[in-house]
């Protein structure tokens, strides 16, 4: 992949020297995934920043037999980066949804990156308070209604990770256990929601296509602005 695609696709990047990007491109492993595969084991956590190329991963906590998901990621996104910070044992892995491509930086080099670049270093922190606001978002959804709780993650997945298309911005066709987990409701709320969101023509879902168009991007986001 060439520097300038890579700084282009990961908003990470944007700020930092090419040099920097360069270097970075020529010590990351490509690795490609089919669905349902595992991408990063419990034991691996802290090994490695994961880079997504394209395809849909999501993150789960593992708790016996049973597993939640955490957090759904598509392309542009990376993970890894805080576990290489923190020695303690994970308890979560992360699985391809999709066909999934990923670059992988080791623990040691990525740091070695940031050392070298100002400019990435702050660019990376600016990142994770964003995904500790996002955490806190959440927090404060804990007791909404099910239906905006939905409607802000479908929303957040669209502008985070939507190709837009003359259908709507498409995102993965994810399983609506999935969406539940991630949005805080139950499977059945999810399933009754994503029906009513179809038949008021907000959402549409091929199947075959493996995709689902948010056709009403501008009512879900209002939907789901009602936090107040």
């Amino acid at each position: 992949m060439q520097s300038e695609a890579f700084s282009e696709l990961f908003p990470l990047f944007n700020a930092a020297n090419p040099e920097t990007v360069d270097w970075l491109l020529s010590v990351a492993d490509e690795h490609e995934y089919p669905p349902n595969r595992a991408v990063l084991m419990e034991d691996a956590w802290g090994n490695a920043v994961y880079f997504l190329v394209s395809g849909w991963v999501k993150v789960r906590r593992l708790s016996g037999e049973d597993a939640v998901t955490l957090a759904i990621l598509g392309r542009g996104d990376f993970f890894g980066e805080m576990a290489i910070l923190d020695e303690s044992p994970r308890s979560s892995d992360a699985i391809a949804i999709s066909q999934v491509t990923l670059l992988s930086v080791s623990a040691q080099r990525f740091i070695q990156t940031l050392f070298k670049d100002v400019q990435l270093h702050h660019r990376m922190l600016q990142l994770m308070v964003r995904r500790l606001r996002q955490t806190n978002v959440r927090f404060q959804l804990r007791n909404r209604p099910p239906a905006i709780k939905l409607a802000k993650t479908l929303v957040s997945l669209g502008e985070n990770y939507g190709e837009v298309t003359d259908r709507g911005t498409r995102i993965y066709n994810l399983d609506p256990k999935d969406l539940a987990n991630v949005s805080d409701i139950s499977p059945e709320d999810s399933q009754k929601l994503l029906g009513k969101l179809v038949s008021k023509h907000w959402i549409e879902i091929d199947e075959a296509d493996e995709s689902l168009y948010l056709l009403n991007l501008k009512q879900l986001a209002h939907l789901a602005g009602h936090m107040g």
